[in-house]
This record gives structure tokens, C-alpha cells and sequence, in this order.
């Protein structure tokens, strides 16, 4: 029988033998304490290492925790994607397999869909959300980089959010349904392909301030953080031509 549970936790993995365990770990610690039915779904991302076995490990013995075993790698956008349309939950969370956003930040959010938001993401950016700190900061070129960035993502594709790239995001099913089915970003620009959809589609977003700690071990490059400027206007065009809506 399927399970429908309130919360579907989705974690993109790559090559984190080193890290996987202990994210996981707090996610089911932090699961096990709420009141409400709940699954957790991995996505590996055709891992090179033993992330697998990592998984299988820490799987061993516990309910609600499967996984999708993909052994070619497609990108962190194609694995969220195939996570959030596998999911059985009503609202549908993705995060990052590094806990750079720790899984307490969904308290936040629930009483944001409980007034009726379709989207809740969290923002490292204050001027997105009262509150919000990279309490580890990521390195200064990384930062210039994405300041200068995030100008040129409001500019072309999701104005008047300062923070796109944050990786914890929730969504409920529907809107996770009618989003997802359409998007085609495989790699890292995806979080906007999200935002972008989200506004096209008339789902509204809400946002929460994220206590973020950097994570030195990202798998993000400079040559991932280039290619998001074109996925932008990739995603730019595709509104403009609107291959969403013929998807849809």
C-alpha cells in the first residue's frame, strides 16, 4: 500500500560517503519527534564512492526511508526533480545531503502553509527575511560572486528575491506536481527554474530567515556557478517562448 504521509524529506546525494550519514542521522532524529506521518527519499546522483553502502547502512532497521538508485549522474536540478515527483508527501522538502540548512528550519515553515502558501523557501539574505545569518560564511569570492549573481537572476528570471540558491525549499504536492513535470534545468540554476514557475504559474511563495553554515566540502564549482548565468536565460527564454506551458 502506498504511504501518504504530511512530509516527504528529499536529499539529492552525489559522491557523501563522508557526510551522508550524519545528515541523515538528524533528519530521522528530528523526524521521530513530530506528530505528523513522514518519509524520508534519497536521490543518488550516480555516486562514484560508497555513498550507497552509507545508505544502506543507515537505512537498516528503520521505517520510511527508501531510496532511488541512479547510477548516472544527471545533476543536483534532475535528482530534485525526480525526488519531488516520487514523493508520497503532501508538502514535498528538498535539502542538501551537507545539512548546510538544518531540517529544524521546516518548524518555520509550517505555519506559513498553514496560512495558504504553496512554496516556503528559506533565505540566507535579511533583506529576503528579518533574521536570516550564514553563521559559517561561505568564502568571500563565493559570496561576490553570488551577490553579483543574484542581481542578474532578479534582473532576468525572479525579481525581488534576494536569496534563490538556499537548498532548503518546501512544496506542496500539487503545486510540486506542476512545477516539476515541466522544468528542464538539470543542473545547478534549478532553484530558479523553481521560483520562476512558481510566479508563471501564480503559486505563491513564502520565505523563512535560514541559520546557514557552510559546508568547505561543496560540490559547487566557479564553472558551476558560470553555468547558472546561462541556465538563467535559458530559463529566461523558455518563458518567453513558453515551452513551460506547452510542457504543462
Amino acid at each position: 500500500m502506498r504511504m501518504n504521509p504530511y512530509l516527504s524529506v528529499i536529499v539529492p546525494a552525489y559522491n557523501e560517503e563522508k557526510r551522508i550519514s550524519k545528515t541523515l542521522g538528524a533528519i530521522h532524529h528530528y523526524l521521530l519527534e513530530q506528530p505528523f506521518e513522514w518519509e524520508i527519499l534519497i536521490v543518488l546522483d550516480g555516486p562514484n564512492d560508497h555513498t550507497l553502502s552509507e545508505v544502506e547502512g543507515f537505512a537498516r532497521g528503520k521505517d520510511n526511508i527508501r531510496w532511488i538508485d541512479r547510477k548516472v549522474n544527471k545533476g543536483k536540478g534532475y535528482s530534485v526533480r525526480e525526488g519531488m515527483l516520487a514523493a508520497h508527501g503532501s508538502i514535498r522538502l528538498f535539502m542538501d545531503a551537507d545539512n548546510s540548512t538544518d531540517i529544524s528550519h521546516f518548524d518555520k515553515m509550517k505555519p506559513l502553509f498553514e496560512k495558504g502558501n504553496d512554496i516556503i523557501i528559506c533565505s540566507r539574505d535579511e533583506k529576503d527575511a528579518e533574521g536570516a545569518k550564514q553563521v559559517v560564511s561561505q568564502p568571500i569570492y563565493k559570496r561576490l560572486i553570488g551577490n553579483m549573481g543574484n542581481l542578474f537572476i532578479q534582473l532576468v528570471a525572479v525579481p525581488g528575491i534576494w536569496d534563490t540558491q538556499c537548498g532548503f525549499k518546501a512544496v506542496r504536492a500539487p503545486a510540486a506536481e506542476k512545477i516539476f513535470s515541466v522544468a528542464k534545468i538539470d543542473r545547478w540554476g534549478f532553484d530558479i527554474e523553481v521560483l520562476a514557475l512558481a510566479r508563471h504559474f501564480g503559486f505563491t511563495i513564502g520565505i523563512v530567515p535560514a541559520q546557514w553554515i557552510d559546508d568547505a566540502a561543496s560540490h559547487v564549482t566557479l564553472g558551476g556557478y558560470l553555468g547558472v548565468f546561462f541556465q538563467t536565460l535559458q530559463i529566461r527564454w523558455n518563458l518567453i517562448i513558453k515551452t513551460y506551458d506547452r510542457a504543462s
